[in-house]
C-alpha cells in the first residue's frame, strides 16, 4: 500500500515544479525585404523574409500580417506575385512554436510597408531619412523602358531640379530642413511624332539633424536618488549612420561646468537650487547643441543667462555658408530659371497621353518656367537664412576648439566666446 502511495505521489511531481511557459518571448522577430522595393509598380514582385533571432535554432512556425489582417500563408518568405494595387500595405511576421507547456510566441516584428502603384511612374527615395548635411539621390521610375528627353523633379508642387537626356537620378547635395517636404517628378518621352509625359505619386523626403536639440531633465524624487542627490539627464536623438562617432556630454550649473565629459547622458549631482544645462558634442564631427535652460529650487538674486546674440546682415554674410552655396549649384544646373531651354515653352505646354495606353496618375503640376530668377531665389533665401538658424545648433564646429574645453575644465565658462555659447 505504501509502494503505490509513493508512486502517486512521484507521478504528481512533474506537474508540480514544471512552471507554466511565457505566452510570449523576450525577443522580435525581423521582417527583411530580400528583393524588390517599398514601392513597387502593380504587376511586379517583392520578397519578405521572417527572421526569429533565436540562439537555439529551435523550430518555428511562421504567421505572416498585413495590417491587422493574418494571412493564409506560414512560410518564412512571402513572396508577392504579380502584386495588385490592393496588396498595398504594412507587413510584419511572428514566429510562433510548439513546446510540451504550450505555444510560445515571439514578439511581432516592425512592420515593412508596402506601396503598388497602379500608375506609370514612381519616385524612388531611400527608406531612411537625409541628415542634414549629407546628399539624398531620388530616381524617377518609368513603367515603360523608352528613352527619356526629360525629367523634372517637384517638391510640393513646384520644380525643384530638371534634367534633359537619360538620367532620371537626382542628387539634393548638402541637406538642410528646408529639403524636407512632399516630392514627386515627371517623365517626358516621344514616340511617333507625340509627346508622353506621366507624373508620380508624391512621396514624403524627411530630414533630420545629427543631433537633435538636448532635452535635460532633473529627477530629484527621494525614492530614486539619495537625499542630498539629483541626477541629471541629457535626452537627445543620435541620427548618424553607423558607425556613429562617439558622443560625450557635459553639464552645466550656472554657465560652470560638473565635472568632465562622459559618454554617459546622465550625472548625479548635489541638490542645489540653480540653472542647469546640458551640451551634447561629436568631437570628430565637430558638431554640438546645447538644451535650454531648466531652473532647479528657488532661485535667488540675479540668473546667469546667456543673452542672444543680433547679428547683422553684413555679420551674417560673413559666416561660413550653409545652404547659399548649394542653391547656387542647383539654380546653376538649371538654365530654365533664366533662360528658357530649347524643350521648353514660356507658356504651359500640353502633353498629348498615349493613345495605346490609359496613363492612371495623380494630376501634377503643369510644366512652367521657374517662377524666380537666381538673383530673387537668393535674396529670398538669405533673408529667411537670417531668421531661421536656430541659436541652438552648431554644423560648423566648436569655435572655442580644444581650448574651449580646457577653459571648461576649471569650470567656468565665461571666458568661452558668445558663439561657442549659443550656436
Amino acid at each position: 500500500m505504501d509502494t503505490v502511495i509513493s508512486l502517486l505521489v512521484l507521478s504528481a511531481l512533474p506537474q508540480l515544479v514544471v512552471p507554466d511557459a511565457p505566452s510570449v518571448t523576450s525577443f522580435r522577430a525581423v521582417t527583411e525585404m530580400v528583393s524588390g522595393d517599398s514601392r513597387i509598380f502593380s504587376g511586379e514582385s517583392i520578397q519578405l523574409k521572417c527572421n526569429i533571432p533565436d540562439t537555439h535554432n529551435s523550430s518555428w512556425e511562421y504567421r505572416w500580417f498585413r495590417g491587422s489582417e493574418q494571412l493564409s500563408y506560414f512560410g518564412k518568405n512571402l513572396i508577392l506575385w504579380k502584386s495588385r494595387v490592393k496588396d498595398s500595405g504594412k507587413y510584419y511576421c511572428q514566429g510562433v512554436r510548439d513546446t510540451v507547456v504550450g505555444k510560445i510566441r515571439t514578439l511581432q516584428s516592425l512592420p515593412i510597408e508596402i506601396n503598388v502603384d497602379g500608375g506609370w511612374a514612381i519616385l524612388k527615395v531611400p527608406l531612411h531619412p537625409g541628415l542634414v548635411g549629407h546628399t539624398l539621390s531620388v530616381t524617377c521610375r518609368v513603367r515603360v523602358g523608352t528613352q527619356l528627353h526629360e525629367v523634372i523633379l517637384y517638391k510640393d508642387g513646384v520644380e525643384v531640379m530638371r534634367q534633359n537626356g537619360l538620367n532620371p537620378h537626382f542628387y539634393l547635395t548638402r541637406l538642410t530642413l528646408w529639403d524636407q517636404g512632399m516630392y514627386s517628378c515627371r517623365a517626358s518621352w516621344d514616340t511617333d511624332r507625340r509627346t508622353h509625359s506621366v507624373i508620380s505619386a508624391a512621396t514624403p523626403v524627411q530630414v533630420l539633424e545629427v543631433l537633435s536639440q538636448p532635452i535635460l531633465e532633473i529627477v530629484s524624487d527621494k525614492n530614486l536618488v539619495p537625499v542630498n542627490l539629483m541626477k541629471l539627464i541629457c535626452h537627445l536623438q543620435y541620427n548618424a549612420p553607423a558607425p556613429a562617432p562617439p558622443l560625450n556630454y557635459y553639464f552645466y550649473k550656472n554657465n560652470n561646468r560638473l565635472g568632465t565629459a562622459t559618454s554617459e547622458n546622465y550625472d548625479l549631482v548635489k541638490r542645489t537650487p540653480g540653472q542647469y544645462r546640458c551640451r551634447a558634442k561629436v568631437p570628430e564631427l565637430d558638431i554640438f547643441r546645447w538644451s535650454e535652460p531648466t531652473i532647479f529650487g528657488q532661485v535667488t538674486g540675479p540668473q546667469v543667462m546667456m543673452p542672444p546674440i543680433l547679428r547683422s546682415r553684413d555679420q551674417l554674410s560673413l559666416a561660413p555658408p550653409i545652404l547659399l552655396p548649394d542653391l547656387s549649384q542647383r539654380l546653376a544646373a538649371e538654365p530654365t530659371a533664366a533662360q528658357p531651354s530649347p524643350h521648353q515653352s514660356t507658356e504651359t505646354p500640353t502633353f498629348i497621353e498615349p493613345t495605346q495606353m490609359s496613363i492612371q496618375s495623380n494630376p501634377g503640376p503643369p510644366l512652367k518656367p521657374s517662377q524666380l530668377a537666381p538673383s530673387t531665389l537668393l535674396s529670398t533665401v538669405q533673408s529667411l537664412y537670417q531668421t531661421a538658424i536656430p541659436n541652438s545648433y552648431n554644423t560648423l564646429g566648436d569655435t572655442s576648439g580644444e581650448s574651449g574645453d580646457m577653459h571648461e575644465e576649471s569650470g567656468d565658462m565665461a571666458n568661452d566666446s558668445p558663439d561657442t555659447l549659443l550656436w
